[in-house]
């Protein structure tokens, strides 16, 4: 079942990728709710300890998708609702392999204030597309996503070597997708013009976040 599941994401995202590239909408509507669910079966049936956190976490960020297929500022907000629940999640999870009373503030301060820092210039760069009833929503979204990436380098300082490592790749990956995403269905005349690079990060951030806590 494992190498199953594991194929179905691979083999659907690979399509999913080619229709992003493509800009067919369709193709990417159809392939879109294999991806998480995949990964979903992959996490549930290859993982020694199976944490309830993260299969609600995978299927939250499922159900993120789902919502964002359709078009229109409602589904963005709703989908965007279910993705921070799903890093609410994901930082349930981390926290498990935490030993808080080893951290230093002198590490924790310094994350804290990266991400805040990357989430202020990025929506720098943002602030003249988005609607004003969509900003703040969106930067404290980005706020929670790069929470959940602080928790993942926690993790790893907690518990140093590969897999934790692996994991917090897969987060920083998940925080650029959704930093990509923004620009992409905001600012119309910027570069980047297809979902490619969006859905390229957050599947394989997805993927090497469960890779490293299995």
């Amino acid at each position: 079942m494992t190498e199953l599941f594991l194929a179905v994401f691979l083999i659907s995202t690979a399509i999913h990728l080619y229709g992003s590239l493509k800009q067919d909408r369709r193709l990417r509507n159809l392939t879109k709710p294999f991806l998480l669910a995949a990964l979903f079966g992959f996490y549930y049936f290859t993982a020694e300890r199976v944490l309830p956190e993260i299969l609600l976490a995978l299927f939250f960020s499922w159900l993120g998708d789902i919502l964002l297929m359709p078009a229109g500022v409602k589904w963005f907000t709703a989908g965007g609702i279910s993705f921070m629940i799903s890093h609410g999640f994901f930082i349930a999870g981390y926290c498990k392999d935490i030993v808080f009373s080893s951290l230093s503030s002198v590490v924790i301060v310094p994350l804290a204030l990266l991400f805040t820092g990357l989430t202020i210039f990025i929506f720098s760069k943002l602030k003249a597309f988005l609607p004003k009833a969509l900003f703040y929503p969106m930067f404290l979204y980005l706020l929670i996503n790069g929470t959940m990436n602080c928790f993942a380098i926690l993790r790893m300082i907690s518990m140093p070597g590969a897999a934790a490592l692996v994991t917090c790749i897969g987060a920083v990956l998940f925080f650029i997708s959704d930093s990509t995403l923004f620009f992409v269905r905001f600012k119309k005349n910027g570069k980047l013009k297809t979902h490619f690079w969006v859905m390229l990060t957050y599947s394989i951030g997805e993927l090497l976040i469960i890779i490293g806590l299995l």
